[in-house]
């Protein structure tokens, strides 16, 4: 168990390490504490952003957008490979997640697949958003990589973790697929080898893809809406709204896996902005559409 460092520790950690750190505005103090603890804290977690250009990619993180207020993370790791300082404190970054995730990273050992989303993440993570597309095409450059592990680094390092104690988004909590493109074995190995420690044994797996039957969804959003309370009704559609979140379309609070009216009207925004109109925006999942943010978002559809 680690309190959080101090804003100003955590500054001088990250600068011990070689990086080029950019404070913004008011970092020390922005955070979303009103909303619950931070810490204790167990390890640091990377994302990609989904966004182009520093300048806006630091803005959206500091500020978040409708559904999602900021601070986004602690750090934005632009492509140059400045961290620049957005918030700290609790951040929306990490979400709900794997509790058993969690415990593997306490310990400091190989992490289990993910598979539950009732852990709050926000509290027991430092986070750091890096800027990428996250499309599999867009370039990692040296710098940003270097960064990457150097971040990571200054966090481990102070709290006297070793490598283990980072991961990414992906391993945290269903559906996600952040930071794609990123040889994490690679980073892994790096940040080791910074710490003085010896590498990893065993490689981490690599996480399945989810899959999303288009027919149990249609059933869904079509069902949901008028059920009572918040049935589950398919699993798949907890996949389909974190990607709705994460396109900047719902609210994190109705992502729980109930496709109701507030996830048809968002699924409806998803197909208008593909260019679909009148009834074929609807909100109902069609095989375009969803393969469209399948492709996105790291999940496969079938029949």
């Amino acid at each position: 168990m680690a309190s959080p460092m101090s804003a100003n520790s955590f500054l001088k950690a990250l600068k011990a390490e070689g990086l080029t750190v950019v404070e913004v505005d008011d970092w020390r103090d922005h955070n979303r504490n009103h909303k619950g603890p931070w810490g204790p804290v167990h390890g640091v977690m990377i994302h990609h952003t989904v966004t182009r250009d520093s300048a806006h990619t630091v803005n959206i993180c500091r500020k978040g957008y409708s559904g999602l207020p900021g601070p986004l993370c602690h750090g934005v790791i632009t492509k140059d490979g400045r961290v620049h300082l957005v918030g700290y404190g609790r951040a929306n970054h990490a979400g709900l997640g794997d509790p058993d995730v969690l415990r593997a990273v306490i310990a400091e050992r190989q992490l289990p697949g993910d598979n539950e989303a009732s852990t709050d993440g926000n509290r027991h993570f430092y986070g750091f958003e890096c800027e990428n597309l996250g499309d599999g095409d867009d370039p990692w450059p040296d710098a940003q990589l270097e960064a990457i592990v150097r971040a990571i680094t200054a966090v481990c390092r102070h709290h006297g973790w070793n490598a283990r104690s980072a991961l990414r988004h992906l391993d945290w909590q269903p559906g996600k697929v952040d930071p794609r493109g990123i040889d994490w074995d690679d980073i892994e190995a790096r940040v080791t080898k910074r710490l003085g420690g010896k590498p990893a044994t065993a490689p981490r797996p690599t996480p399945s893809r989810p899959v999303v039957d288009l027919s149990q969804l249609r059933a869904a959003a079509r069902s949901n809406p008028s059920a009572q309370g918040q049935p589950v009704t398919y699993a798949g559609v907890r996949t389909v709204e974190a990607a709705l979140v994460d396109e900047g379309l719902l609210s994190k609070a109705y992502s729980d896996g109930h496709f109701g009216t507030t996830t048809v009207t968002a699924y409806a925004a998803w197909q208008r902005r593909l260019g679909y109109r009148g009834q074929d925006a609807d909100g109902i999942p069609g095989r375009t559409s969803l393969e469209r943010l399948g492709d996105r978002h790291g999940f496969t559809v079938t029949s």
